[in-house]
Parts: C-alpha cells; sequence; structure tokens
C-alpha cells in the first residue's frame, strides 16, 4: 500500500463503501492513515429510527452522490498537511435531495518518536 499514492487509497476506499451507501442517507465515512497509507476504513451509521415500533428502510445515496461524495473526499485531501498518521471523517446527509458533506482532519502524533528524536539530535 505504501507505493499507491493516498489519493489512489481514498478513492478505492470509497468504491469499496459504495454498496453500504445504496441504503444510508446519512453518516460518517472515517479513514485511519498511518505512515500516509490507510489501514482501517468504514462507515459510521447514523442511526435508524423508528415509528410505533416499525423500522423504516432509508434511500441511500444515488450513483451520482456517491461520485460526487467520493470525489470531495479525494479533493479534500490537498488540505492535509504535515501529518503523516491520523484520522479523516466525512460527515454526509441527505437533506431534500441534496448531498451535504463536510470534513474533519485529525493529526496523531506518538511521544516516544519525538524522544527517538531529540536523543538522535534530529529534532
Amino acid at each position: 500500500m505504501e507505493q499507491l499514492p493516498l489519493v489512489r487509497q481514498l478513492d478505492m476506499a470509497f468504491k469499496r463503501l459504495y454498496g453500504e451507501m445504496d441504503f444510508l442517507s446519512s453518516g460518517t465515512v472515517f479513514v485511519q492513515i498511518r505512515n500516509n497509507s490507510i489501514g482501517k476504513f468504514g462507515i459510521r451509521h447514523n442511526p435508524v429510527e423508528s415509528r410505533d415500533g416499525v423500522l423504516h428502510e432509508t434511500k441511500g445515496l444515488t450513483e451520482a452522490q456517491k461520485k460526487s461524495f467520493a470525489e470531495m473526499a479525494v479533493h479534500s485531501l490537498k488540505m492535509k498537511k504535515h501529518w503523516t498518521h491520523g484520522e479523516i471523517y466525512y460527515d454526509f446527509t441527505v437533506r431534500q435531495n441534496v448531498l451535504v458533506t463536510s470534513v474533519q482532519f485529525e493529526s496523531n502524533y506518538n511521544m516516544a518518536n519525538l524522544l527517538t528524536e531529540i536523543s538522535q539530535n534530529r529534532y
């Protein structure tokens, strides 16, 4: 995976999730990154609501919405700066048949690595 660009990895991850998105109108796609490679990824589904004890199936994302969502996710990587470990969260919801998305970045650092750099006078 290290030889595949992060952009390509993210595109592959989203395409893998397309089947789930067929049945979701909202949720959060999460991507865990280590050394600029995607490890774990998936979707946190928003709760399914019921009325009078009956669960109602929700209409999921259309093909066009899924493609637009994946393109936004790939473009958002341009905002990722100076970190190689962390997570990205892509929230999505469909409101009045319009897909609304947002992105949140979380960078992670390891103090043990920093201390090693300091001890080797590289900091």
